[in-house]
């Protein structure tokens, strides 16, 4: 099998068996959005909405460009993001009502 072949075989972030450097490991504190990122899967999970399969299935559909330029949760909020618009619980533009709102909001609160 030649390089290309590979590469369409390939999901995004399947990775196994390609030599890569090692994995440096390092523990980090998650960022508020992260904690909030985690618990909404939890909740979309518990509530049937969008299952740990889908969640998966919807990064791996981002591609390899926006999983290589994305953080691990910002994947996660786009794959939500995408999910939610094909099951029709939610439509783009109250998406970017909310996040302007939100924008917004925290352009009034003073930084810590």
């Amino acid at each position: 099998m030649n390089h290309s072949e590979d590469l369409l075989k390939r999901l995004p972030n399947d990775i196994g068996g390609l030599s890569t450097d090692r994995v440096q490991q390092t523990d980090h504190v998650l960022l508020p959005w992260e904690k909030r990122c985690h618990a909404l899967a939890d909740v979309l999970d518990f509530h049937k909405i969008i299952n740990t399969e889908e969640k998966r299935r919807g990064v791996e559909a981002l591609g390899a460009e926006m999983m290589n330029s994305l953080t691990y949760y910002e994947r996660w909020i786009a794959a939500f993001s995408v999910i939610l618009f094909q099951k029709q619980i939610l439509v783009p533009d109250e998406l970017a009502r909310k996040m302007a709102e939100v924008e917004a909001r925290y352009a009034r609160e003073p930084a810590l």
